[in-house]
């Protein structure tokens, strides 16, 4: 039987630690890393966390057409890490600059992104797979004096609330400390 976990936080909660214990001792588990290497720290990051993993799970570096990878793991088990930088690169993929974006575009470009979402939901549960999804709460700091830090935190909110509904269990991470909410 299928299964959604969602687990939320703020940065350096403990989100990732925490997702990859609930997966310890599997060995049949697809990592889905959406970060993109841009500079060396975010280098050191992806070297920390693959550092971490069990060293018998697959990788898969990608943020886009997710619902075929999934479909096309031999793996029971998923996790996606994170679901907030996929949608950060899904945004620039289809845009550069969102000071003049208008408001049907930020509907649509938000339409795009679920949809990856939503495709990826379908897959885990037409092939009874396992997900954990690693997500960013943004909603609790300060709205961004920027046009795309606001269309970010907009959008991101509501993915998170698709991904809070869809998911069948779902923790929040305070201080590296796990707090089910669903």
């Amino acid at each position: 039987m299928s299964k959604i976990i969602l687990v939320t936080g703020g940065s350096r909660s403990g989100k990732s630690s925490f997702a990859e214990q609930l997966l310890k001792g599997k060995d049949d588990v697809l990592y889905i890393a959406t970060s993109i290497i841009t500079d060396d720290e975010m280098k050191e990051r992806v070297a920390v966390h693959k550092k971490r993993r069990n060293k018998h799970w697959q990788t898969f570096e990608g943020y886009k057409n997710l619902k075929s990878v999934v479909k096309e793991s031999r793996y029971k088990h998923v996790l996606l890490e994170c679901a907030t930088t996929m949608m950060t690169n899904l945004m620039f993929d289809k845009y550069v600059d969102f000071d003049n974006l208008s408001i049907q575009e930020i509907k649509d470009l938000e339409e795009y992104i679920k949809e990856e979402f939503r495709t990826m939901i379908s897959a885990v549960r037409e092939y009874d797979k396992e997900l954990v999804v690693v997500t960013n709460e943004v909603g609790f700091g300060l709205i961004s004096e920027h046009r795309l830090g606001r269309i970010f935190t907009d959008i991101s909110g509501r993915i998170n609330q698709y991904l809070g509904k869809v998911s069948d269990e779902a923790y929040l991470l305070v201080s590296g400390l796990p707090v089910k909410i669903k």
